[in-house]
């Protein structure tokens, strides 16, 4: 399950001796192949299983089928020295594997719980193939009780297979960067030998605060963890839309909150409502779990309501931006994925904000750096300036860094109108405005 590896990194800190573990990987995601890169690099043997074939066959080729910047790159060295690989067959995976990782799709089921009938049929799976004695390491985000799930399934307690939860704080766009400088490393387990492994060998080097607990607990640090930061960016909406009734500048009030140090300034910042594929359904996954208890979670509740009331705050401000255009509005929106850093769509603001557009019957062209897949109805263009040709109203709908470069000279040129609705507060009004654009943004005086 140990032993000394060719392909090992000096990744530890001085004077101390890591160890390289056999470690398997069951599901090549996003999670799945940041793990799995990060955990070749620190000097263990890693066996991806994957058995998606076209997935499969991209990452053999060299392929990542997901943008993340450092991730190619991080996987390409750790194939280039044997320590990563990748198979078709999680037993093939988990074949003499001391650590396994689960990292497998837990999707919403309709009523808001978790499906996790994917990642356990996969510990069915591969249970007669696992060694006696081995630390079955969840990864998804999953509802409370479910290592407890996982350890009574036939072939893991009676082989001594030791269950922990391991949850996954990665952030899109900067997630190899929180995979080696993580705030914390949480592990819930029933065995101190199962947390002592991941700790002290598999995360060896890693300079982190580690939290053990029990599964119970972890599993439920993830979903409090997501809940509070979508609370934090309900409520910063929240403020930037009182902040528009009654005068005053949610920049700065935001700010002014930010700088008590009780507070802190992270996740205040007004915008479109949270998106992705983590906060939406985490905080629909603690809602039915407080359902099922018998709790009525009115807070949350509350949060969520807010974030979907955001985006339709945004298209009425397009629409009365727009003004009069008998019939024929036109919109030039720049960014698709849920957040800058990412081709990621799943749950974004700016395509459910196209969406809405396109039912109130704009015509709708759009222009994102990495999402190369348009929307339904949606005309995808080559540049931002090109995606503003013809519109009415451009909406800024992702924060992409280079929006702010685009000559808003030729931007004016292209358009038919003049508006700019900046739905992230990414540019800066005086610049929009010298152009002759009217700007709203979010939260700020007109």
């Amino acid at each position: 399950m140990s032993s000394t590896c060719g392909h090992e990194r000096d990744a530890s800190p001085a004077g101390s001796q890591a160890v390289c573990l056999q470690v398997a990987v069951i599901g090549a995601g996003y999670v799945g192949l940041v793990q799995a890169g990060g955990l070749a690099r620190l000097g263990h043997s890693v066996r991806v299983g994957e058995r998606d074939l076209g997935r499969l066959r991209a990452l053999r080729e060299g392929v990542v089928p997901i943008y993340e910047p450092g991730l190619a790159g991080l996987l390409a060295e750790g194939t280039a020295n044997e320590a990563l690989s990748f198979h078709g067959s999680n037993e093939a995976a988990v074949a003499g594997a001391g650590v396994i990782f689960l990292t497998l799709p837990t999707p919403s089921a309709p009523d808001g719980s978790v499906d996790t009938s994917i990642l356990l049929g996969a510990v069915e799976d591969v249970a007669d193939a696992l060694q006696p004695g081995v630390v079955l390491a969840i990864k998804s985000t999953v509802p409370v009780g479910t290592a407890r799930r996982v350890s009574r399934i036939p072939g893991i307690a009676d082989r001594g297979v030791m269950v922990v939860s391991n949850p996954e704080f990665l952030r899109e766009g900067s997630a190899v960067g929180d995979f080696f400088g993580p705030d914390r490393i949480v592990i819930g387990a029933t065995d101190p030998e199962a947390a002592r492994i991941l700790a002290s060998d598999v995360y060896h080097g890693l300079d982190a605060e580690v939290i053990v607990t029990d599964p119970a607990s972890a599993e439920m640090i993830k979903y409090a963890a997501n809940s509070y930061l979508a609370a934090r960016l309900s409520f910063a909406n929240s403020i930037a839309n009182l902040c528009e009734a009654v005068g005053a500048d949610a920049a700065e009030v935001l700010a002014g909150m930010g700088r008590d140090h009780r507070i802190g300034g992270q996740y205040l910042e007004p915008g479109p409502g949270y998106g992705g594929s983590c906060l939406p359904k985490d905080t629909r996954a603690l809602l039915a779990m407080a359902d099922e208890s018998g709790y009525d979670f009115s807070l949350l509740r509350a949060v969520m309501d807010v974030n979907a009331v955001q985006r339709q705050r945004m298209v009425d401000k397009v629409v009365s931006a727009a003004g009069s255009n008998d019939g024929d509005l036109r919109v030039g929106v720049w960014g698709l994925a849920f957040k800058a850093g990412t081709d990621d769509v799943r749950e974004s603001p700016a395509l459910e904000m196209v969406e809405r557009l396109r039912s109130a019957g704009a015509t709708v062209r759009a222009y994102d750096p990495q999402v190369k897949t348009p929307p339904d109805g949606v005309e995808l263009a080559s540049d931002a300036v090109s995606a503003a040709e013809g519109a009415d109203v451009l909406l800024v709908a992702t924060e992409w860094v280079e929006f702010q470069e685009v000559d808003l000279g030729a931007v004016r040129g292209a358009m038919r109108g003049s508006a700019v609705v900046d739905a992230r507060n990414l540019l800066e009004r005086r610049r929009v405005e010298s152009h002759g654009f009217s700007y709203e943004g979010v939260g700020t005086a007109r």
